[in-house]
């Protein structure tokens, strides 16, 4: 099973922009990612899916494998799939590129997944929701069934789930033909209305496994967040 890692990398965010470039300890924040997803076992490739020739010119200088990709993409996933149309590959990992700390083991649980030949996409989960996150409208909520997959997704927290939610984090695995096919379905009503693209799997019929863990890493969505990180 050959599984690759792609780091979707929008110039222009508009909650913070040019963050993926925003250095860190000196180094821009994509590259603290790529070099952990870098240091996964079960990875077999990793690239940055790029869209400005500024972010091409930046990561050139740290020696990063780049793909240019349009610069007119909806969403992570789409700019995935363009970048990954003419790579062979099994299993394609959906790395944000605003996860600094992201665990290298933990994307290698994810990738294990794939071995259950039924599992289509996965991601992964916080067991930890405390009350900050279940009240922050960044922090995307998940709710299992007892089967540990996906039943919905959430930014605010709805009374009577409360005590079910895990911490979602943004990444996420596919089979490479699951890929092609949900970048090829009309986003959902749902997913327009929550902006969460995750309900364009959901509402069309594709399962979506839930790994549970302790290693829970926070994007960097906002600058307040790099506060966070700095003090970890």
């Amino acid at each position: 099973m050959k599984a690759i890692g792609v780091i979707p990398a929008r110039l222009h965010s508009n909650r913070f922009p040019k963050k993926i470039l925003h250095l860190i300890d000196g180094k821009p924040m994509v590259v603290h990612v790529y070099e952990r997803a870098k240091k996964s076992q079960l990875l077999e490739d990793v690239i940055v899916a790029i869209d400005a020739d500024e972010t091409n010119k930046v990561l050139n200088d740290w020696k990063v494998k780049t793909i240019m990709t349009s610069d007119n993409h909806v969403s992570g996933t789409d700019r995935i799939q363009e970048a990954v149309a003419d790579i062979e590959a099994d299993v394609v990992v959906n790395i944000q590129g605003d996860e600094p700390t992201i665990p290298p083991l933990l994307i290698d649980e994810l990738v294990q997944q794939f071995e259950d030949e039924t599992i289509e996409m996965a991601t992964v989960a916080g067991k930890d929701m405390d009350v900050e996150k279940i009240m922050d409208v960044n922090a995307v909520k998940v709710l299992l069934d007892e089967a540990g997959f996906a039943v919905n997704f959430r930014r605010e927290p709805i009374h009577h789930e409360l005590g079910g939610y895990y911490h979602h984090m943004g990444i996420y695995a596919y089979r490479k033909s699951t890929l092609k096919k949900y970048t090829e379905l009309e986003p959902s009503d749902n997913e327009r209305l929550l902006n969460l693209e995750q309900y364009r799997a959901l509402d069309n019929g594709i399962p979506i496994k839930v790994i549970l863990t302790d290693k829970v890493t926070k994007g960097i969505d906002v600058i307040d967040d790099l506060k966070q990180l700095e003090r970890i």
